[in-house]
């Protein structure tokens, strides 16, 4: 796929990260033991992706421990979104409604209750076990922002994308935009570069401008890339949900016209990022300690995103047809709620 693509404009040098052969066998036992990936063909699935090769790349400097735990969290955002996107679920908003709110409640510091069945899907199991291993020695500000972060993206990926589904409705693309960083997870995955490099920023940075354009232009350069990669699949799926896509649909252009505007409106956001950090270094030299490798981090997940999309068969147009029926390698038990 990536022959056909046009370039996508990324300075940033690759890196991986020496412990990812130790994080692939954590995440093994950890999917087993909360019970995300059990049957044979979702495992199969899951062992393609290699999600312990892409946290590796977008964290590279994580220490073993954290990079076991920041790849739970992909995992975890990945199965869930799954599920949300190519099943059943996604086109029926009031059928996750309960799981979402017992996630919530996880996230508001409670114990969920269970579904009416007495059980706990396998994805607030986990969350639990996500949430208890990352939040007790975070600031306050930090748990408040991650745990914002982390509801507007199920909130946003359960109702606005479901509802759009659903109605048969077409963003603009400047509301995708906006809400294309909510439903990608990526503030969810840039909140845990704080806990990766052992750094809390104030919130007197999180709340400058030329911090938030920094976090804004590297999120958008992760979420377009992804974008440009999924498209073929996303085709496939029917999902209108893609930059690509909606750029064909508003402005009347080309496939190749579509993919050669987003590639060059990334490298746009690249350019706006690099301004953008380059201002802040300068403005709080005296920060230098805490910035440098925060915006290193935005660096590592711009570089990493793009060079895991490349590598992954998740997006191989050669194997493309194995989502034509999500069935075979979505795990019902992930939500608790199983298709009619």
């Amino acid at each position: 796929m990536e022959s056909e693509l046009p370039d996508i404009y990324c300075p940033f040098p690759q890196r991986t990260n020496p412990h990812v052969g130790h994080t692939r066998v954590h995440l093994d036992e950890w999917t087993r033991n909360t019970g995300l990936v059990h049957r044979d063909s979702a495992r199969d699935r899951f062992v393609q992706a290699d999600f312990g090769s892409f946290v590796g790349m977008v964290y590279p400097t994580a220490d073993s421990k954290n990079l076991d735990l920041v790849a739970d969290w992909f995992v975890w955002l990945f199965l869930v979104d799954d599920q949300l996107d190519d099943g059943h679920l996604g086109r029926s908003p009031e059928r996750v409604r309960d799981v979402v709110g017992l996630m919530r409640t996880v996230i508001e510091g409670d114990t969920p209750g269970a579904l009416p069945d007495g059980q706990l899907p396998a994805a607030v199991v986990a969350l639990a076990d996500l949430w208890e291993r990352t939040t007790p020695s975070a600031a306050a500000h930090w748990r408040t922002r991650f745990g914002w972060h982390l509801t507007t993206y199920l909130t946003t990926a359960t109702t606005w994308e479901a509802g759009n589904r659903a109605a048969g409705v077409v963003p603009s693309e400047e509301t995708y935009i906006a809400k294309r960083r909510h439903t990608g997870a990526i503030h969810v995955c840039m909140d845990l570069i704080e806990i990766v490099a052992g750094i809390e920023a104030p919130e007197s940075i999180h709340n400058d401008s030329r911090f938030i354009t920094a976090l804004e232009a590297s999120c958008n350069v992760v979420c377009w890339a992804n974008d440009v990669y999924s498209y073929e699949k996303e085709q496939v799926l029917g999902e209108i949900h893609n930059l690509v896509h909606l750029v064909r649909h508003h402005r009347g252009y080309g496939e190749r016209q579509a993919l050669e505007h987003v590639c060059a409106e990334i490298t746009t956001e690249t350019e706006r990022f690099l301004t953008a950090e380059a201002e802040l270094l300068a403005a709080y030299p005296q920060l230098s300690w805490m910035l440098t490798p925060y915006l290193d981090g935005m660096r590592s997940w711009m570089r990493g995103n793009l060079d895991w999309s490349r590598e992954t068969p998740r997006y191989n147009p050669a194997d493309v047809s194995q989502y034509e029926e999500p069935e075979e390698y979505l795990e019902a038990t992930v939500l608790g709620v199983v298709p009619d």
